[in-house]
């Protein structure tokens, strides 16, 4: 499923999450060489998280292969992988993805907690999902980049928040695809439980690498969990006067 729309009509203008697409894109470009292929391995080399290289799991000067005659060599942890990875992504429909999903579902977010909840907000789901993903591979050697930890935070939020607000998705059954509007407590808990599951697949089967499935449900629950800390009472309760007749109640 991927969720196109939402009703859900917002109060603020959403700056901080445009901002962060901004940041993102421009990171893409400026230092990912918009996706040109050994820009992309040295950004992910230097910018992504490697749990193995911040816990000290694994040796300095350990190769990690990225691709045919491509590799990075771990060095001594940095610390500020875990903030600089959520800036990072590994290609065009990673990018296009994670930036659509936080317009979907960012500015609703942005919306109940006002401008500076949000960042802070933001960043410690990611912060979170990055902490989840190195617990579960504390030894891995696979960089992991992409906001999609951060954005699970906000999708967490979002089903506290927002259950029964419809979101518009495109619904792909086989070579069919077709649209439907499902309450966002379906839609997102389909997302988590299915994450959920792919995670414990990967984690019983030891296949490393490829999509970071524990950050998405670490950042997820961290959303769940920080909503109650950071909404703003006064700009829920403007929002939900304003439109009720969206939010289900």
């Amino acid at each position: 499923m991927f969720p196109y729309k939402d009703d859900n009509p917002t109060v603020l203008t959403p700056v901080v999450t445009v901002a962060i697409i901004v940041l993102n894109v421009l990171a893409w470009i400026f230092v990912q060489g918009a996706g040109a292929r050994e820009a992309v391995a040295s950004s992910v080399c230097q910018f992504g998280l490697i749990p193995g290289e911040l816990l000290g799991t694994v040796a300095p000067g350990t190769a990690v292969p990225l691709g045919p005659r491509m590799s990075c060599v771990l060095e001594a942890p940095h610390y500020t992988a875990v903030l600089t990875s959520m800036f990072m992504h590994g290609g065009w429909l990673h990018l296009l993805g994670n930036m659509w999903f936080l317009w979907v579902f960012g500015n609703n977010i942005e919306d109940a907690m006002g401008h500076v909840r949000f960042v802070l907000f933001y960043l410690l789901c990611g912060i979170a999902a990055a902490a989840a993903q190195v617990l579960k591979d504390s030894h891995g050697i696979a960089p992991m980049v992409g906001a999609s930890g951060a954005i699970s935070g906000v999708m967490g939020a979002y089903l506290v928040l927002y259950p029964r607000v419809r979101v518009h998705t495109l619904l792909v059954l086989g070579i069919f695809i077709t649209r439907v509007a499902l309450p966002a407590y379906v839609m997102l808990g389909y997302w988590f439980v299915l994450q959920l599951l792919l995670g414990t697949a990967g984690t019983l089967s030891k296949v490393q690498g490829g999509v970071a499935f524990w950050a998405h449900v670490g950042g997820f629950v961290a959303g769940v969990a920080l909503i109650k800390f950071f909404v703003n009472p006064e700009l829920a309760e403007r929002k939900k006067a304003e439109h009720s007749e969206w939010l289900g109640s």
